[in-house]
């Protein structure tokens, strides 16, 4: 990947279903993983929803195949840090593919710090039938980001202001 490039971010639940998706610029990577931007204006879509965004953000693919994906916005979205639980990112030449696991940590823009969609885990992994290694990643891997936001950990600790600037003086 080269600094500039179009990238196309596809996220799908469990079974294939279709979910997010939209496009974004790769910004280079550091010790932390590969960064994504997503200027304001940014169309995100899903079946039943789309909006443009009114505010841009820097998207963390972490290294070492992590299984989340962190996206770190302006003050202009309610939330300054989400995280989504997934599969570990894979890429597919220009396209990130990962799989939402429905399990999301929230920091809004007052520092507020919370779990989301703990409810829609519950059922989905029933429902869709994830597997126990699968379940018990989403709960790991939702227990370590959460701690490490509480904590402001790297890269939770203001790392994505240089990803940020670099995406606003950039595109």
């Amino acid at each position: 990947m080269t600094p500039g490039q179009p990238i196309r971010v596809v996220m799908t639940k469990w079974g294939d279903r279709p979910h997010w998706e939209y496009d974004a610029v790769y910004l280079g990577s550091d010790e932390h993983g590969e960064w994504l931007g997503c200027p304001t204006g940014t169309h995100y879509r899903r079946p039943g929803m789309e909006f443009v965004a009114a505010f841009s953000g820097v998207v963390l693919v972490p290294a070492r195949g992590a299984a989340y994906l962190a996206a770190f916005n302006d003050e202009h979205a309610q939330a300054r840090t989400y995280v989504d639980m997934t599969t570990p990112a894979v890429w597919d030449g220009a396209v990130l593919r990962a799989v939402d696991l429905d399990l999301d940590v929230v920091e809004r823009q007052d520092g507020t710090v919370y779990v989301d969609d703990e409810d829609e885990f519950a059922e989905h992994r029933v429902v869709f039938g994830y597997p126990p290694d699968v379940v018990a990643m989403a709960e790991q891997s939702a227990a370590s980001v959460f701690a490490a936001v509480r904590q402001g950990a790297a890269p939770y600790d203001g790392t994505a202001d240089a990803w940020r600037a670099k995406l606003a003086t950039a595109y």
